[in-house]
C-alpha cells in the first residue's frame, strides 16, 4: 500500500477501525495508543500548537481520520478562534470536543466540500491509512491556494509498531498456536458435562501466556477471558458461553486487523518520495520534517508540513 493502494485491505482496515471507534463511542473514551505512552500527547499537543499559531484569525481547519477528535480539541485549546471539522470514515464516533464538528462515513478521498474552503487540512495517525495519491488530491482541492497541510505519521523503526508486532505476536499464540478459543468451543459442543474441561483448558493457557508473556499480556488476556466466561456462565449453559467466547474472538481478530493496518501505514509513511511526489502533483511543496520523540528520546513518529 505504498504507490498502489489495495482496495481490500483498504476495507479491512475500515472494518477495524470502525469497530474500534464504535466501542470507543459506546465507553466513553478513545485513544489508540497504550494508557503508558500518555506523556507523549503532549509533544503531539505542542506540535499542533506550534503549526496552528501561524493561521489567520478564524482559520477553517479540516482533521483527516480524526477519530475521538484529540487533534481538533488540542487545537481549540490553542486557538479558540479557529472553525474545526473532523471526518472520518467510521460511521460511530465518541462524542466531538466542544466547539468542533465531527461527520462520520466520509473517505478522505472523497471529501464533501467545495474547492478551496479550508485554510489547513491536517491529519494524525490517518492520512497514511488511505489512497495517498488520491487523499494529496482531496487536499489538494478543498484547500485554499495559501493553506497549509500538517501531517503527523507513523515510523516503521518507532515504538508504536514495535509495541503492538508483540501484541500481535501474542495473540496469534493464544488464538492460532494454542487454539483456546477453538478448543473451548469445541468442548462446550458436547454438553454442560464438558464445562469442567474447558475451564481447565483456558486456566492452563492463561497461566502458560502469563508465565511466557507477562499477566498484562494478550497471551493472557484472552484466555483468562474465556476462563471467566466459563466460570460465570457454567449456570446458563455451554451454549451461552460458546456466544461469549465468539465474542472474546471476534474482539482479539480484530486487534490482529488493525495491527495489519499499522504496519501497511507504517511502510506507506515510510515511502517519503512517494508521499512527497503525491502532494508536488497537486502544487503543494513539503516544507518540513519534524521528528516527535516518546520520553525515552526515541522518534515517535514524525510531522510533515506542506504549502
Amino acid at each position: 500500500m505504498t504507490q498502489t493502494t489495495n482496495t481490500a485491505a483498504l476495507q479491512d482496515d475500515a472494518r477495524a477501525w470502525g469497530d474500534f471507534w464504535a466501542n470507543s463511542a459506546r465507553s466513553g473514551g478513545g485513544g489508540c495508543l497504550p494508557e503508558r505512552w500518555a506523556a507523549i500527547e503532549s509533544a503531539q499537543q505542542e506540535a499542533w500548537a506550534d503549526f496552528v499559531a501561524d493561521l489567520p484569525q478564524g482559520a477553517r481547519v479540516l482533521d483527516l481520520a480524526t477519530g475521538d477528535g484529540a487533534v481538533l480539541r488540542w487545537m481549540r485549546a490553542a486557538r479558540a478562534d479557529l472553525s474545526l471539522t473532523g471526518i472520518d470514515l467510521a460511521p460511530t464516533l465518541p462524542t466531538p470536543p466542544v466547539g468542533t464538528e465531527i461527520r462520520g462515513g466520509i473517505a478522505m478521498e472523497h471529501l464533501p466540500f467545495g474547492d478551496g474552503g479550508f485554510d489547513a487540512v491536517v491529519s494524525q495517525f490517518g492520512f497514511e491509512y488511505g489512497d495517498v495519491r488520491a487523499i494529496a488530491a482531496e487536499i489538494g482541492r478543498v484547500l485554499a491556494p495559501q493553506g497549509r497541510v500538517g501531517l503527523i505519521v507513523h515510523r516503521g523503526d518507532g515504538p508504536i509498531l514495535e509495541h503492538n508486532r508483540s501484541r500481535q505476536r501474542e495473540l496469534l499464540w493464544a488464538l492460532r498456536d494454542k487454539s483456546t478459543a477453538k478448543k473451548a468451543k469445541a468442548l462446550l459442543a458436547r454438553g454442560p458435562k464438558a464445562i469442567p474441561k474447558a475451564l481447565k483448558l483456558a486456566e492452563e493457557v492463561a497461566k502458560m501466556g502469563a508465565e511466557k508473556f507477562g499477566q498484562t499480556s494478550p497471551a493472557w488476556e484472552v484466555p483468562e477471558a474465556i476462563r471467566r466466561s466459563v466460570m460465570m456462565g457454567a449456570r446458563v449453559g455451554p451454549a451461552s458461553i460458546i456466544e461469549t467466547i465468539e465474542t472474546i474472538e471476534t474482539q482479539a481478530k480484530n486487534e490482529l486487523g488493525r495491527i495489519a493496518s499499522l504496519a501497511r501505514a507504517c511502510g506507506t509513511a515510510d515511502d517519503r518520495d512517494a508521499l512527497h511526489a503525491a502532494f508536488a502533483d497537486v502544487s503543494r511543496t513539503h516544507q518540513s520534517t519534524q521528528a516527535i520523540y516518546e520520553p525515552s528520546g526515541r522518534a515517535l513518529a514524525d510531522f510533515l508540513t506542506f504549502s
